[in-house]
């Protein structure tokens, strides 16, 4: 895979953080760093995330969720919205009675084909496998193809579908993981034993995500056998990042060792912040992506409009604590400051 993080450009990349943490100004400030950056393609329209591409004014990759089929029975979604429906009473949100939305893709030809018309350097996908049709595609048209995983046997199935390189993200990740069996996920693994297992099972370039916050982190998982290292949580207080005032601070302010991974939220597996809503919902929360994220959302907007964290999706990874405020290219150069 030809790398725009080794040579000339470092091996840190801005890692894609949906739902508006990631803006074109933070994926910039990584280039300007001599690193790279994934604009965020889930939750867009094809035509919002065009609309991102010329205020970049550098390289950048795209990322894309890949839809996949769900058992949530419409019997569970309605218990679900029940045992949610006092949350949204103070917002003036009639959560009982929402409808369930369970056949969203997420505009997913819409944004393969922008792709296919606009190639970008790299593609990576997140909650599964594209068809191998996709990957020859955007091969042919000129974007070469990462995929997320979280196993080895993940690893195996993304280089036999023929992807470019891998994306090996930790249980220490914030955010959704990137797991293609969220009804049966496996063992959580460490960064940095999963970039050592996958490096062992293929021959592709390997990305490590997951918790990463410190340029001694960087530097151990290269020498792991890591091409390079995408960060997330690190990023989510300066200046570029697009996350909410409440999500900010409710990182700064938290205790220690606050992340719990829940299905709460949106019907998948997230490792964020453990608040309120996690506590009151966990248990009962059923397996259910997208119908559930559709859902909460209502409810989470309101919340964040109110600055209240209490009922918000805080997604952290487990070094939120030592996430920086200032601009996101002093945070990229210092992460790789030691390399």
């Amino acid at each position: 895979m030809t790398s725009p993080w080794t040579a000339s450009r470092l091996p840190v990349i801005a890692a894609p953080m949906a739902g508006g943490a990631t803006t074109p100004a933070l994926v910039a400030a990584a280039a300007a760093a001599g690193g790279f950056g994934f604009l965020a393609g889930g939750y867009k329209t094809a035509e919002a995330l065009a609309a991102e591409f010329p205020q970049v004014g550098a390289e950048f990759g795209v990322n894309l969720f890949v839809p996949g089929p769900s058992t949530l029975t419409e019997a569970e979604f309605r218990r679900y919205a029940g045992e949610l429906a006092a949350e949204g009473t103070p917002y003036g949100l009639e959560l009982a009675n929402a409808a369930m939305v369970a056949d969203d893709d997420d505009h997913w030809q819409d944004k393969i084909d922008l792709l296919l018309a606009n190639p970008v350097p790299f593609v990576s996908f997140t909650f599964g496998l594209p068809e191998p049709a996709v990957v020859s595609a955007l091969t042919e048209a000129g974007s070469q193809v990462l995929a997320t995983v979280t196993s080895p046997v993940e690893a195996r199935a993304a280089e036999e579908l023929g992807v470019h390189g891998l994306i090996a993200q930790g249980t220490e990740a914030g955010g959704h993981s990137g797991t293609h069996t969220p009804e049966r996920p496996g063992p959580a693994v460490s960064v940095g034993d999963l970039v050592r297992q996958v490096a062992a099972e293929t021959e592709l370039p390997v990305i490590a995500a997951g918790g990463v916050s410190e340029a001694s982190q960087v530097r151990e998982l290269l020498r792991l056998g890591a091409t390079a290292v995408a960060v997330g949580t690190v990023l989510l207080r300066t200046d570029e990042s697009g996350a909410s005032a409440v999500h900010k601070a409710a990182i700064a302010n938290a205790a220690p060792d606050r992340t719990v991974i829940t299905r709460a939220f949106t019907g998948r597996p997230a490792r964020g912040l453990r608040n309120g809503f996690i506590e009151r919902h966990e248990a009962g929360a059923p397996l259910g992506y997208p119908a559930i994220h559709h859902l909460t959302r209502p409810l989470r907007v309101a919340a964040a409009a109110a600055g209240e964290p209490d009922q918000v999706h805080l997604w952290a990874g487990t070094g939120y604590h030592r996430a920086r405020t200032g601009p996101a290219a002093d945070v990229v150069a210092e992460l790789a400051s030691e390399l």
